[in-house]
């Protein structure tokens, strides 16, 4: 059997990596399935400390680690990257022999597809896009029902009825923030008024810009929002310092926990909650999976009945409405509130 290629070698020009795969063929995809290299996980812009999204993938490695003895290799993307970047990172990793491959993010939806075909012994996971590929899990949640939650929590602790949401860009899984909050605040309390603004179009560096997030939440405190809630990943860190400056307004954190992250502890005083998604969770799963010879494979959603996204209680700040978040989960989770997954026109 051929030696696999060293991912220090896999590891050079987009180009010379598609043609290395599409030349190793079989043997490529026999060294990825017999070779035990463990996890190569493949982060979303902002990496690993980024205090939100990629940390919770991280935390789902690192447990793995510990209770599964298994070993892992990490990569991150820049700003601004193409498809066949992403191609080329997925690749390297399932050539060097990691099973599982885990693309943390919905820009690694296509390229995660892509690759998998190539390699069918090895199983991939694709964090917040559906599977195509008959060895892919994809890795979804209801972000939006996280969100409700937080809206409820918004339009009850504004003191100025006006309350804001920050996007990192303007995209489908986004919009799901922003709706979720929207309706919330609206159903909780109609004459709150929501100001949503994103900060790209389309660039993912929307996710890893915290001085544009600064600003954006500068401007939606100067007028006059006092509770703001951002879903940008790392950028969301320059919504929250900025937030903490202003005596009485709140930032409401995503993803991760936001008031139990280190990185974030000087501010955490004005972190009201945070939307979690328990990606974690559901990156533990999959590597266990793999490790149990049983891979998951098909799509699979992680709800507020799931427990797959709730509302933090850290800090305390919400327990004195934690009836009425309660009440609106119980509402969710029955399906009499139903989430929208869209915003509005």
């Amino acid at each position: 059997m051929r030696r696999v290629t060293k991912l220090a070698a896999a590891v050079t020009t987009t180009a010379a990596l598609a043609l290395t795969a599409t030349a190793c063929g079989e043997s490529s995809t026999e060294s990825a399935g017999k070779k035990d290299k463990g996890v190569g996980l493949a982060f979303d812009v902002g990496g690993r400390d980024d205090h939100s999204f990629n940390e919770a993938a991280a935390r789902g490695l690192d447990k793995a680690k510990k209770k599964l003895h298994v070993k892992g290799r990490t990569l991150t993307a820049s700003n601004g990257e193409t498809e066949p970047q992403r191609v080329q990172r997925l690749t390297s990793l399932a050539q060097a022999g990691y099973n599982p491959v885990i693309g943390v993010g919905f820009a690694y939806g296509k390229s995660i597809n892509k690759v998998a075909k190539k390699f069918p012994k090895t199983t991939f996971g694709v964090v917040d896009s559906p599977s195509t590929a008959k060895n892919v899990a994809g890795l979804q949640f209801s972000e939006h029902e996280a969100s409700y939650l937080a809206g409820v929590a918004a339009a009850k602790k504004t003191k100025s009825k006006k309350v804001g949401f920050i996007g990192g860009v303007n995209n489908a899984l986004i919009q799901k923030f922003q709706a979720g909050f929207e309706q919330g605040v609206k159903e909780t309390d109609p004459k709150v008024k929501v100001t949503s603004q994103y900060l790209y179009p389309t660039n993912d560096k929307g996710f890893n810009d915290p001085a544009a997030a600064s600003d954006k939440a500068k401007g939606m405190l100067d007028d006059g929002n006092d509770v703001i809630y951002s879903a940008a990943g790392q950028s969301g860190t320059g919504s929250i310092e900025t937030v903490s400056k202003k005596k009485g307004a709140w930032a409401i954190g995503v993803d991760s926990d936001q008031y139990r992250q280190p990185g974030l502890a000087k501010y955490k005083k004005a972190i009201l909650t945070s939307a979690v998604k328990n990606v974690d969770v559901s990156v533990y799963d999959l590597i266990k999976s793999v490790k149990d010879g049983k891979p998951l494979t098909g799509n699979k959603t992680f709800s507020l009945k799931q427990h797959g996204v709730s509302l933090a209680t850290s800090g305390g700040n919400i327990d004195d409405i934690q009836k009425d978040i309660d009440k609106a989960k119980k509402d969710i989770i029955s399906g009499k509130i139903k989430v929208k997954d869209k915003p509005s026109q």
